[in-house]
């Protein structure tokens, strides 16, 4: 079976949210066409406690963008985002819900990042997605989302790493960074991954 997963499209990621990602409501309408096409799919949300270690305003004199370590690990400080029970960590309100089967919350643990839908950034705890995908059968899965650059591509060179057919549908995806997006594209190509468009799903549109 093929899965779509869609990656944090969340208020914070989109035009007025915190840590916005440029144009990254434009693909809402892509990503809700797709639905209908997969037997199955999932959803990722970022969900983070107040005082998580990734947020600049949880380190004295530190401002976003900069950068720490945190658990051993280069660590970018970001805006405050996705906070437990905020209507920023809330779903887009353009987004289709009803064929949504499960939502993988991650960023829990105030103590280190998780980008990846999978794991943590340091690979210390499971989100439980890849047994939950393995015990639906799901050979392939298809990604969209945001951020290219970070979430989107985190998810998928972990869902390389367990094995699945791995599909980014870079027009149901906006990046924060277009060259980091470029990078990402690249590594994920290495790693035997596929970029591809959602024409390719859907067909002309």
């Amino acid at each position: 079976m093929n899965a779509l997963m869609i990656v944090d499209i969340q208020n914070d990621f989109t035009p007025e949210g915190s840590l916005a990602v440029p144009h990254g409501d434009e693909i809402i309408p892509i990503v809700n066409e797709l639905q209908k096409s997969f037997e199955l799919v999932i959803a990722t949300q970022d969900w983070h406690p107040r005082n998580h270690k990734s947020f600049a305003s949880n380190h004295q004199e530190r401002t976003p963008f900069e950068t720490t370590m945190l658990q051993g690990l280069e660590q970018i400080l970001w805006p405050d985002h996705c906070v437990q029970g905020s209507s920023g960590a809330k779903f887009h309100a353009s987004l289709h819900m009803e064929k949504i089967e499960a939502i993988f919350r991650k960023g829990m643990n105030p103590e280190i990042d998780s980008y990846s839908g999978f794991y943590d950034n340091g690979h210390k705890k499971s989100t439980g997605l890849s047994g939950y995908l393995k015990e639906r059968k799901v050979k392939n899965v298809y990604i969209c989302g945001l951020a290219a650059d970070f979430c989107v591509f985190y998810t998928a060179k972990d869902a390389l790493r367990e094995g699945f057919g791995t599909y980014v549908i870079e027009d149901a995806t906006r990046a924060i960074d277009q060259n980091g997006f470029l990078k990402a594209k690249y590594e994920i190509k290495a790693l035997g991954g596929k970029t591809i468009k959602s024409k390719d799903i859907l067909g002309p549109m």
